[in-house]
């Protein structure tokens, strides 16, 4: 009985799963940043190629 409850307080004082959630979350930011700005940049290029095939 002694080992089970030893066992459940270093699960608790564990942090490593904590972290690898923090990286994951951190990550998972990151490349919603990344493809929102590379659509605003692809909407933004697009609209000058229309602007220069319409002035053409």
């Amino acid at each position: 009985m002694q080992t089970i409850i030893n066992q459940a307080k270093r699960f608790l004082r564990d942090e490593d799963g904590a972290t690898m959630v923090e990286y994951a979350l951190m990550l998972a930011l990151i490349a919603v940043v990344c493809i929102v700005a590379v659509t605003a940049i692809g909407t933004g290029a697009n609209g000058m190629f229309n602007k220069i095939a319409n002035d053409l």
